[in-house]
């Protein structure tokens, strides 16, 4: 379904990705892990169309999309969350996510029905005439996950939104996502906490450097020697 080969970014003499690659396959969860300073958040920024490629490709579903504008991107069927989460401070939660949902539904009661519906698929129903600027850590990472969800996505990139949660506050938000995936919705998620990353993924993306050093199971990540000395250093 999404298909990255060869992605390369440069800022000047700093190398952000130098060779990444990853495959996402249809209705599964795949992780992409590794070192902070990597290159995740610039990958997906490569992906989703914020930022352009050095070189490199990206399809999605078959369609060449690197170096196209976001808008482009997101019409397709790709939405993403934001490690700092973008939350609309002054909007309602259901006036932000109907923002999302007028993407595809420019009706605004037809936007507003469908984003009341997504509000409540998010756990956020209680919450829908709160400001964005009165929620939770947890409840904005809700906000943001609905809002792309609202864009009537195949495809969603998750920027660490278990980032800052509590346990109890995690597990709500892995159910969320177990929900997301039974709905047919592809999920590639950028995460450090692996306790809760590992159970979830079907496959895991190991980005070190800029570059793919590992591609497979949860299992075969926690066992290569590679993907350890990435995380732990070399060994002494």
């Amino acid at each position: 379904m999404l298909v990255v080969e060869g992605l390369e970014k440069r800022f000047g003499a700093l190398r952000a990705l130098d060779g990444f690659s990853l495959t996402a396959e249809r209705g599964q969860l795949t992780g992409l892990i590794g070192p902070n300073g990597a290159g995740k958040s610039t990958a997906f920024g490569c992906i989703a169309g914020a930022i352009r490629p050095t070189a490199g490709s990206v399809s999605f579903e078959g369609r060449p999309i690197a170096g196209m504008p976001y808008h482009r991107v997101a019409q397709l069927g790709l939405a993403r969350t934001y490690q700092v989460v973008q939350t609309f401070a002054d909007m309602t939660v259901l006036e932000a996510v109907t923002v999302g949902a007028l993407m595809r539904r420019p009706s605004v009661r037809d936007a507003r029905a469908h984003a009341t519906d997504v509000v409540e698929f998010a756990g956020l129903g209680a919450k829908r005439d709160m400001r964005g600027r009165s929620l939770t850590i947890a409840d904005k990472k809700r906000l943001e996950v609905a809002r792309a969800l609202a864009t009537e996505p195949e495809l969603l990139l998750l920027d660490e939104v278990m980032a800052g949660l509590t346990p109890t506050e995690a597990q709500g938000a892995v159910q969320l996502l177990r929900a997301i995936l039974a709905r047919g919705i592809t999920i590639v998620m950028v995460e450090h906490v692996m306790e809760v990353l590992m159970p979830l993924a079907d496959r895991i993306v190991v980005l070190s450097a800029g570059r793919t050093i590992f591609s497979g199971t949860a299992a075969e990540a926690t066992a290569n020697p590679a993907v350890l000395e990435a995380y732990l250093g070399p060994p002494i």
